[in-house]
């Protein structure tokens, strides 16, 4: 049968395309961004190269008011993030699609208004959220199939009031969980205390077990496990500084090590404001980093055997008011993003010592960034 020449030329070309096409690299990852601004509409999308740390261009991946922070489901590709819709804030959940999109398939508001964190216990079975303003701890249950339901409300009581304004009430600001999973622990601001529950994973239930005190006017925020699950690293938003605990896994407490400021007097003075924001303990435990707000800079930090930090690096991000850092899954790169700069950068890990290089260009422009999540092409 003969082929018509224009048919050919079709066909031709067709397969050439095809072939010179660029293919989705075995390095890529796909990067999830939270935002929360006035030129910020919603959870954004981009695709990271771990092998060159470039960004592929960025998407709106869906279009929602203030999607501060995202957090995976362990089991199946859903994705939850705190957010706000027709005067009432909670947690809506979205299904991943092979390309990475996202679809909503449920929302559940929380009476306690908006959370600042959120996160889904390693069973799958119920997420939690904290309210900054409200004071609470919400827990909201999950079926099988990552479905909301109404959630149940914890209320903090007290206020450190070391800290004039801002340690006047409770100010629960994460949640997470005990490497073994039979506790939460939820950094409270205004108490100065990690106010520690304990999970019945049969009942799907949380109840009030302790506190873990911490430093004096110090303003809890976020906090991490060490790799062993021996130590935790709590970062203090007001004094801007991480303290080392020793974990007691049989009795859900903590005992204060040792804390380490990230930035030393003369650095915080340089600056009208400055706060600590997130903390991280790299995968390999020899090193942790914590952002700092105004000095807009990445602390890097040693591990040490007996749980305690030693400080090594203060590196600057290129951006401005980094709200949040994370890693690639490959543990080669650390992302700032940049709240006010509108920025994410990347900056190369080395090691051998931790410390960390960016390297020039290795920026994408994304309007109000204030979360990042990282998920690898196939994987949960």
């Amino acid at each position: 049968m003969k082929i018509p020449i224009k048919h050919f030329l079709y066909l031709a070309y067709a397969a050439l395309s095809l072939f010179l096409s660029p293919l989705v690299s075995a390095d890529d990852c796909i990067l999830y961004i939270g935002t929360g601004g006035k030129k910020a509409e919603g959870i954004y999308q981009t695709t990271f190269d771990q092998a060159t740390g470039q960004f592929s261009e960025v998407c709106l991946s869906t279009r929602i008011d203030s999607p501060g922070f995202l957090t995976l489901h362990p089991k199946v590709d859903i994705l939850y993030a705190v957010a706000k819709w027709q005067k009432k804030a909670g947690v809506i959940g979205y299904r991943i699609g092979e390309d990475g999109a996202l679809s909503e398939f449920t929302r559940e508001p929380c009476p306690d208004g908006m959370g600042c964190h959120l996160a889904v216990h390693p069973s799958g079975k119920f997420l939690l959220t904290a309210q900054y303003g409200g004071g609470s701890v919400a827990f909201f249950p999950l079926d099988d199939g990552g479905n909301l339901s109404v959630p149940t409300i914890f209320k903090h009581e007290g206020g450190s009031k070391v800290f004039e304004k801002r340690q006047e009430s409770p100010h629960p600001h994460w949640c997470g969980f005990s490497p073994c999973g039979n506790y939460a622990l939820v950094p409270d601001l205004g108490l100065d205390r990690i106010v520690v529950y304990r999970i019945d994973r049969e009942r799907k239930l949380i109840s009030p077990h302790g506190k873990v005190i911490s430093s004096p006017g110090g303003g809890p925020r976020h906090m991490k496990f060490s790799t062993n699950g021996k130590y935790l690293y709590l970062l203090n938003e007001l004094s801007l500084s991480v303290e080392s605990f020793s974990w007691d896994p049989n009795l859900g407490s903590a005992a204060s090590i040792s804390l380490v400021k990230t930035l030393t007097e003369n650095e915080k003075k340089a600056e009208s404001f400055n706060s600590a924001a997130e903390i991280l303990v790299h995968s390999s435990g020899k090193w942790v980093y914590s952002s700092n707000r105004g000095h807009d800079s990445v602390t890097a930090f040693k591990t040490e055997k007996d749980g305690s930090l030693q400080t090594i690096q203060k590196q600057p991000i290129r951006g401005a008011f980094p709200r949040n850092i994370n890693f690639s899954p490959d543990g080669h790169w650390l992302l700032a993003a940049g709240q006010d700069s509108n920025t994410i950068s990347a900056h190369k890990i080395d090691q051998a010592n931790g410390k960390l290089t960016y390297l020039r260009g290795a920026t994408i422009n994304v309007p109000n960034p204030i979360c990042l999540l990282f998920k690898k092409r196939g994987e949960h």
